[in-house]
Formats: C-alpha cells, structure tokens, sequence
C-alpha cells in the first residue's frame, strides 16, 4: 500500500463519497496526482504574489510628479521578468534594489 496523506484520503472520500477503504484503494492516487500536477502553477502564483508586493514597494518612483532613475526602471523592470527566469520562490535570485 502507497502510503497516502491524511489530507489525500479525506479530499477523495470527500469527493467520491466513498469509504477509507476505497479512498485509499482507488481515489487517492488521483489526489495525488492532481496536487502534483498543479505543484507548479501554485508555485509561480507563489512568486507571483512576492513580485508584486516587490514592486508595490517602488510604486511611489514611477508616480506622474516624480521621475525614477534609470536604476529604479531596470530594477522594476527586472522584477516583472522575473517569472520568465524563475518558476519557483525557491530558486528565485532577487534583484539589488537601487539606492
């Protein structure tokens, strides 16, 4: 026997209606194989969301009274690309930001 999550069990009783028994015979490898399949798309909304609260960050340089360096441009703009680099928060090497 695949030795399932608690919480892989439960969402497959949960979903099929079924026993313990069946969960774990039948269902819960679909669990699994569902949550590893959307591993990757909720590790990128992940970086997403810390990208984002990055760039809230220097919002205020880019504000229609003020004008940002060249320095603070790239470095939002480094922020932004940042997911065309990196897929995880794991593996994410932030940029420096500028002074």
């Amino acid at each position: 026997m695949t030795d399932f999550t608690e919480t892989e069990i439960t969402l497959a009783m949960e979903a099929h209606e079924c026993t313990r028994e069946e969960a774990v015979s039948t269902y819960a490898a679909s669990v699994r194989a569902y949550r590893e399949a959307q591993r990757p798309v909720l590790q990128l909304e992940a970086l997403r969301a810390a990208r984002d609260e990055k760039l809230k960050f220097t919002d205020w340089w880019v504000l229609p009274d003020r004008t940002p360096t060249q320095a603070q441009l790239d470095y939002r703009q480094a922020l932004r690309d940042i997911t065309t680099t990196y897929s995880t928060l794991g593996d994410v090497v932030w940029p420096d930001q500028p002074a």
